[in-house]
């Protein structure tokens, strides 16, 4: 019957499968290689690991907005928590992310502002966190971002000067990268600079060891960039999680990812041969840069950094945006046909 449900369910379950094939980009969508479960979380208040930080066979993480002030240590041989640092006395809004210091310290990210409704957000520097139960009070430090709130779950910082890296998560436009002042101060409220576009939906990232380089995940692919030009080096698809949210590099500058969820698995991957290539060396045999002669938090937060970096390469992004916007538009005409199909069927009926 002309115009009918069940013709329009044909009709939109074909225009579906023409955008799935239309995204399926040979150059864009090739698997990570040889993902590996390290281990799973065996600890239940770790149900939404969203941060991440890999060292000393630790695995670093935070929960995602719910929680209190903390860090988790979990034994990556185990998966079973050694650690809890406190580093607030005060509540935490929305932690989002968790960043290596260059000191051996991490810094956490309480970004996280799904209604655009915060005045400013907060980073956190801590001292070195392990195992044990410890309760610290860390530099707490305020930004504010100058087109008004916005919504962040990634903090970057530098591997040699320890300068901080903030990455807006849009869902329908493509993110930005903002950066901290040379000099940061408990006492101030600090303006983040933005200095390159990002892509959309970025749930976290990391510097790779050289430190000209940086990786961005989204929940299915990540993205890696020169620093500080912010071109375009490469983009791969990552293995399937529940909810990818968090992204950290090991000694041996492998990616480990994690997934929000009680019990989640922690995944290895390698970078893709093709991005390696890209590179020009792998990031295992990439010597990082020197740490600044005086490596105190203080003089990390003030060290001189490389010069602004420009806009990145905005093929990926467009090319999402495009398909994003189609999918929107094959929505609408597969609703209009159901809508016009029942109306036909209801008037018939009467």
């Amino acid at each position: 019957m002309p115009g009918s449900p069940s013709r329009a369910l044909v009709v939109a379950a074909v225009l579906a499968g023409l955008i799935t094939a239309g995204t399926s980009d040979p150059a864009t969508a090739r698997d990570a290689s040889g993902p590996r479960v390290l281990f799973s979380f065996t600890d239940e208040r770790i149900d939404e690991s969203s941060g991440l930080v890999v060292r000393d066979g630790l695995a670093l993480t935070v929960n995602d907005s719910g929680d209190d002030p903390v860090v988790y240590a979990v034994a990556a041989a185990s998966g079973d928590t050694v650690g809890v640092t406190a580093y607030s006395s005060d509540d935490v809004v929305d932690v989002e992310a968790l960043a290596p210091g260059i000191d051996g310290g991490v810094w956490v990210g309480d970004l996280g502002d799904n209604r655009r409704a915060r005045s400013s957000v907060d980073v956190y520097r801590l001292g070195e966190v392990g195992a044990g139960e410890r309760t610290v009070q860390a530099a707490r430090y305020t930004f504010t971002y100058p087109g008004g709130p916005s919504d962040a779950e990634t903090l970057l910082v530098h591997p040699r000067t320890g300068r901080l890296f903030v990455v807006s998560k849009e869902l329908l436009r493509g993110g930005t990268v903002y950066r901290a002042p040379r000099k940061l101060d408990e006492s101030t409220i600090h303006r983040l600079a933005p200095v390159a576009a990002a892509p959309r939906m970025v749930t976290d990232g990391t510097f790779l060891p050289d430190g000209r380089h940086l990786l961005l995940r989204t929940y299915s692919r990540a993205v890696v960039y020169t620093f500080p030009g912010f071109e375009l080096v490469g983009e791969f698809e990552l293995p399937e999680q529940e909810q990818g949210e968090a992204v950290a590099v090991d000694e041996a500058g492998r990616l480990v990812l994690t997934s929000e969820g009680e019990g989640s698995e922690v995944l290895r991957i390698d970078l893709p041969a093709d991005v390696a290539a890209a590179l020009g060396t792998t990031p295992t045999q990439a010597a990082p840069s020197p740490e600044p002669a005086a490596n105190s938090p203080d003089t990390a937060a003030q060290a001189s950094d490389a010069p602004d970096p420009a806009s990145p390469e905005q093929e990926a992004e467009d090319r999402d945006r495009v398909w994003f916007v189609a999918g929107f538009a094959v929505f609408a005409l597969v609703a209009g046909l159901l809508v016009r199909a029942f109306l036909r069927r209801s008037r018939r009926k009467r």
